[in-house]
């Protein structure tokens, strides 16, 4: 053992505690899990967008040998609650979207699990169904509020007054494509009913928070529900909330008590079954003086929702607080359509609301001949232009100057189109990023000295952005100990109630539960604890801060090239500078920030759920037509931070990271490929066949 020591833990570059075992495959994920004798099952999904199943004929499945069960809306328990119409599964012969589970397979294999599936017969009364998202559509509202209780429009000030009185004004639409979470890891789960308890594996950002979705559906007690996830193979949003595949598993093994029964969605079901991120419409208007100060700000965004569950993606709250502006207002209108339920995707509404307004700016920069950077400085606002508070820090200025400077964009000629380097033609563009810095209110640790070692446990999630190794670091710390000598046990709902990792609040709610617990054990037992030891710490007892607007901020910068002939667009250089308080680990803060950029970068130039209409389903649901970005598309990516210990936020002075760097990346490729060659593309993505008509 060591003796107590200055904090040194937190800020050191540690490799990643998990890294030998997922490296060396070792690591047991959710499907993974050894049971013995499991059964395997395969969703039935519906053929039609709108109806109502008229007929289900399950008997060749039944006569294969080896399937074990065939549970349909005729068949299946009941539910205790369907107040949740995403997780009603198989309780009505309603449909409400094509790819709704109608029914599910059980089999001793996987491979006869999805035999069966495909012998089941399901005939339909099709309706009419109603799926394609437009600026106009009939049946627009506005939502009582915007994920997750923001308020649906705010308006400030005498918009059209300013807007009169603005000499430069800029109208445009803009547009961000549906696009859809794929994981490595898909949404998969091993569930075991022993006739009494569950207990369910599962690849989840929140065990907690999965096992009271699944108490509140089937109507257990917690105790009689454990959830286990050690590891998860990405989630980014998509495995925030249960959807319908885990209440699927638990109904399948409450169908085969004592037999284990496993589920993993197939890459074409996700894009059914797991959420995705809406598609928008953004009608943006900037009026500014000459001097570029801007005097109205307009963002009304239309997006679409599922006709069974609403979500309303918050897109236009950057918007609220981002630049001084004399007026402004931001709209949210929702079409409820025959299509399966949106849910989060990484930085949900900061991502898609921040693509139109950083585009507008470049748009308003360009009219006004003032260079992309100055227009952002000049309407940096000295408190939140929303709430009056002042910022708990804010460096946005900071890291756009030192982001310039390390890219190099001083001297650079504001023309488009006028740099060309053989057959490409060669541009930059740079755009500003923001998270709100959340953390959540529920969340407790308990610190236990154990066979000579300090024992932390917290019911917390590790998505594979860097948990298990940060957790440790900031034990120690507070503990006063070396960092070799914590241990942190996360992912089962028999450890202390942890928030779900979203929302980039993880560290940041966990982070300071365990400080307040390790402190509380240091003042109880000091540096010679003995075996059994213990205290307890929730995150509401550390220091908190309602005076102050608390924000992470970045700025990103790339150069984009595209081919004069084809309108293939390359991206040789990537850089991001962000300030978002301490960081914690070097090393897994800028995996985070270059695995944020890298989404954004995909989000510009490949992602694109593309929607067929006519049957209600997309059409590329696969990865062999849905793209994504890969190491070939980007040169140069380079991840930097400012030095910045934010007192407000939390115990340890750092705000969240996870998603702010997908903020941003793609209004500043939108804006480089302008530059290069003249062409403002205002829909997401930017493919080739938008630029080829335009170019020189």
């Amino acid at each position: 053992m060591t003796d107590l020591l200055e904090p040194c833990a937190m800020g050191r570059d540690l490799v990643r505690r998990d890294g030998v075992q997922k490296v060396r495959g070792t690591a047991t994920y959710a499907y993974e899990t050894p049971v013995e004798s499991p059964a395997f099952c395969h969703p039935v999904q519906a053929t039609v967008a709108r109806g109502r199943i008229t007929g289900i004929d399950t008997a060749a499945a039944e006569a294969l040998d080896g399937v074990l069960a065939v549970l349909t809306s005729e068949n299946a328990e009941r539910l205790a609650s369907t107040d949740d119409a995403e997780l009603a599964v198989l309780q009505s012969p309603d449909v409400a979207f094509r790819g709704q589970v109608v029914g599910v397979v059980v089999a001793e294999t996987s491979e006869l699990a999805r035999q069966g599936a495909d012998l089941v017969v399901v005939t339909y009364a099709e309706q009419e169904h109603d799926s394609a998202l437009t600026v106009d559509h009939p049946g627009l509202y506005a939502p009582e509020k915007v994920n997750p209780s923001y308020d649906t429009d705010v308006v400030q000030g005498d918009v059209d007054a300013e807007l009169a009185a603005s000499a430069v004004v800029v109208s445009r639409t803009y547009a961000t494509a549906m696009v859809h979470n794929n994981p490595l890891e898909p949404h998969a789960s091993t569930a075991l009913w022993d006739g009494s308890s569950l207990t369910l594996w599962d690849s989840t950002q929140g065990v907690h928070p999965d096992r009271q979705a699944v108490c509140t559906v089937f109507g257990l007690e917690e105790e009689q529900v454990r959830v286990v996830c050690p590891y998860v193979g990405g989630g980014f949003g998509s495995k925030g909330t249960p959807h319908a595949n885990v209440v699927l598993v638990t109904m399948a093994a409450r169908a085969l008590p004592g037999r284990p029964v496993k589920l993993a969605l197939t890459r074409q079901q996700m894009f059914s079954l797991a959420g995705y991120r809406t598609p928008t419409i953004q009608r943006m208007q900037l009026g500014a003086d000459r001097d570029g100060r801007i005097r109205a700000l307009t963002l009304d965004v239309v997006e679409q929702t599922s006709r069974i569950k609403e979500f309303a993606e918050q897109t236009g709250v950057p918007a609220r607080m981002m630049y001084t502006a004399n007026a402004r207002r931001t709209t949210h209108r929702l079409a409820a359509l025959d299509v399966p339920v949106p849910s989060w995707f990484r930085a949900p509404g900061e991502c898609p609301g921040m693509f139109g307004p950083e585009v507008a700016m470049d748009e308003l920069a360009h009219e006004l001949g003032i260079d992309p950077i100055e227009l952002r400085v000049r309407n940096d606002p000295e408190r939140d232009p929303e709430t009056g508070q002042p910022w708990s820090s804010r460096h946005l200025v900071e890291c756009l100057r030192e982001g310039a400077e390390r890219f190099g964009w001083a001297g650079r000629d504001p023309r488009p189109g006028v740099r060309r380097e053989g057959r490409w033609l060669v541009g930059t563009g740079v755009a500003s990023s923001v998270y709100p810095t959340m953390r959540q209110a529920q969340s407790t640790a308990d610190v236990r000295f154990e066979d000579g070692r300090y024992v932390v446990e917290i019911g917390a999630a590790d998505l594979g952005t860097g948990a298990w190794t940060v957790l440790p670091q900031i034990a120690a710390d507070a503990l006063g100990v070396d960092v070799d000598d914590v241990e942190v046990r996360i992912g089962d709902t028999r450890y202390p109630i942890a928030s779900v990792a979203g929302g980039s609040s993880g560290t940041n709610t966990w982070g300071s539960a365990i400080a307040v617990a390790a402190r509380e054990f240091r003042g109880k037992f000091g540096s010679d604890p003995r075996d059994g030891d213990e205290a307890s710490g929730q995150v509401d007892q550390a220091d908190t801060d309602d005076e102050h607007a608390t924000y992470a901020f970045g700025a990103q910068f790339v150069e984009a090239r595209v081919d004069v002939d084809t309108g293939e667009v390359r991206v040789p250089r990537l850089l991001g500078v962000f300030a978002c308080g301490r960081i914690l680990n070097p090393r897994t803060a800028r995996s985070q920030f270059i695995g944020g950029m890298t989404m954004g970068l995909s989000m510009a130039l490949h992602e694109n759920s593309v929607w067929d209409p006519r049957i209600g389903q997309v059409a590329n649901h696969d990865f062999a037509e849905y793209h994504v970005t890969v190491n070939a598309d980007v040169g140069d990516v380079q991840a930097h931070w400012l030095d910045e210990e934010d007192p407000y936020v939390n115990v340890m002075g750092a705000k969240g990271i996870g998603e702010i760097g997908i903020v941003g990346t793609a209004a500043a490729v939108s804006n480089a490929v302008w530059h290069a060659t003249g062409v403002r593309v205002r829909e997401l993505p930017v493919t080739l066949d938008r630029l080829l008509p335009a170019l020189p």
